[in-house]
């Protein structure tokens, strides 16, 4: 970059430096942010295929889930990586509608280009796409259902729904069940954290013998033989501290004349443990879950007075111990008291799989929950946990929230009629980046069509007719092709999942579509050309992004592939 001064070039940038700007720039940034949303678009709904990641280690990763696989996907490109922005921000915020976000994200950019080269100026798009997202969310809350908090069934619908599609899909209705049970049994009134329900996954069995267990599992083995494995009504007391003979502090030197002097000290260690045991057996204790260590001798004692004990419990093991049990977590043995014990029907350490856990079971009002996941591999396992995750987040948000709508492509087939409708009344050239909005988002319907092999154009036709009929709810059945209510199907999500896809996916449009020069201080990753020429896209000659997907870093010849 030479500014020229005089007669006289001022060099502004380093030699290193790449400089793209203007139509150039925005051709780029948009070709990298469609390329991420292709990546993912085949895997939307429940007739989407399935992705294999390979990390340079060579961990393997099968997975429909877009935000793993943007994740896993070794993203380099700037704009790239604000489309993965998108899903991550949907997978905190919701839980579901990862690929939804990103593929509408990656459909606006593209429709955004048609109008650029018709010389219409990103910020006139930019202000038509707020406009139109401002006007999706109120078209969305006017078609939502409200959903009662205690319907056992339609929120059951919502959680096999975000399942559909996903390795969870065969016993999406036993999963389901288990899911909202489990987020029922940890609402505290309006607070819903799902941190509370703890998944713990099982290589070996079926899908089926999946369990909900109204309690905690803890993944640890009592720390002596000689422990009892059962308890029963047990009184648990729950120690961040250590049951060992604390060390001095301070560097003390002790000189030993006589072996008797050697044999009190030892004693006296023994007398501390010992007293430390006492304590506990005094307050009742059956059952010592330890954050910490537990000395050889302190564990002997307790074997001797029949208490189970477990060390180096996990920090988050041990506040679900004391949410399920209703147990106070102690820092220091000398102040426990009775009061502080928590209290389970059944404590038993138990065989699962070839591992041995301990089970808290049989707790009252169990405020925090164990999903024990089965599945024939680690695969499979892993691809059922990440449907569940999605499948709690909708359900956590749908209790939360109250209101939903049908899936199946219905809300957008809504939207994108809607918004033609306000195109009209919207003035000067943004009616034309909300038409495009509407259009772009008719990519969700028509990608649910394509992915169940069923003809896009037909599903189109069909639905946006039965829409014009008044029929809001009419969707897309991915498994038979036919057109119908899905609200009456029971396939809902919720109203948030949507409002907050279509919310995520402007605002990174939009951010995209304003930038005009892209300055980087280094080589942008694609092999640009090496005359050093400020004029060739990163992405090699006739701008292309290096073979369709240069730009995007280590994922260069890799994507092609897996498109």
């Amino acid at each position: 970059m030479a500014q020229q001064m005089g007669n006289q070039p001022m060099i502004v940038l380093s030699e290193e430096s790449q400089r793209t700007s203007g139509k150039d720039a925005q051709s780029m940034n948009i070709t990298a942010g469609k390329a991420v949303a292709e990546s993912v678009r085949t895997t939307l709904g429940p007739k989407g295929m399935d992705k294999m990641l390979v990390d340079s280690t060579g961990n393997v990763v099968v997975t429909n889930d877009g935000v793993t696989i943007l994740k896993e996907m070794d993203i380099e490109h700037p704009a790239a990586n604000m489309i993965v922005e998108v899903a991550e921000t949907q997978e905190e915020e919701v839980g579901d509608g990862t690929t939804t976000s990103v593929v509408i994200s990656g459909e606006l950019l593209s429709k955004a280009e048609d109008l650029l080269d018709q010389d219409i100026h990103a910020t006139i798009l930019a202000q038509g796409y707020r406009q139109a997202a401002a006007e999706a969310k109120e078209i969305l809350e006017d078609i939502a259902i409200d959903v009662d908090a205690d319907d056992s069934d339609v929120l059951e619908s919502i959680a096999a729904t975000a399942m559909t599609g996903k390795g969870a899909e065969a016993s999406k209705d036993l999963l389901a069940e288990l899911v909202v049970d489990a987020v029922q049994a940890v609402a505290d009134g309006d607070d819903i954290d799902t941190d509370n329900i703890k998944v713990e996954k099982v290589v070996g069995g079926a899908v089926d013998e999946s369990e909900l267990v109204e309690g905690v599992i803890v993944g640890k083995e009592r720390v002596h033989d000689n422990m009892p494995y059962f308890a029963e009504d047990a009184n648990i007391a729950l120690l961040s501290t250590p049951i060992e003979v604390k060390e001095t502090e301070i560097d003390a030197e002790v000189n030993v004349t006589d072996p008797d002097q050697l044999q009190q000290f030892l004693d006296q260690e023994e007398q501390q443990l010992r007293q430390m045991v006492d304590q506990l057996k005094e307050v009742g204790a059956d059952v010592v879950f330890c954050q910490k260590g537990i000395d050889d001798m302190a564990q002997h004692y307790l074997a001797q007075e029949g208490i189970i004990a477990v060390r180096r419990a996990k920090k988050s093991d041990m506040k679900a111990l004391a949410r399920a049990t209703g147990g106070r977590v102690i820092s220091n043995i000398d102040d426990i008291t009775e009061d502080d014990l928590g209290f389970a029907g059944s404590v038993a350490q138990k065989d699962i799989a070839g591992d041995e856990k301990i089970f808290v079971e049989d707790v009252e009002e169990a405020k925090a929950v164990t999903l024990i996941l089965r599945g024939g591999t680690e695969h499979v396992v892993d691809e059922i946990e990440r449907a569940i995750e999605d499948s709690l987040g909708v359900v956590r948000t749908t209790l939360e929230e109250g209101k939903v709508l049908p899936g199946g492509g219905a809300p957008e087939i809504a939207l994108a009629l809607g918004l033609r409708d306000y195109a009209d009344s919207v003035g000067g050239r943004e009616q034309l980046a909300v038409e495009a909005f509407a259009d772009a988002v008719d990519v969700i319907p028509r990608t649910l069509a394509e992915n169940a092999g069923l003809d896009p154009i037909d599903s189109l036709v069909d639905l946006r007719s039965q829409h014009a009929d008044g029929a809001d709810a009419a969707g897309l059945d991915a498994y038979t092709g036919e057109v119908i209510d899905m609200e009456d199907e029971g396939v809902v999500e919720p109203l948030r999942v949507k409002t907050q896809a279509i919310e995520s996916a402007t605002e990174a449009a939009v951010m995209i579509l304003r930038i005009d020069d892209v300055i980087a201080a280094g080589d942008l990753k694609g092999g640009s050309s090496d005359d050093g020429d400020d004029d060739e896209m990163p992405g090699g000659p006739g701008g292309g992004m290096g073979g369709g997907m240069g730009g995007m870093g280590g994922m260069g010849g890799g994507m092609g592939g897996m498109m």
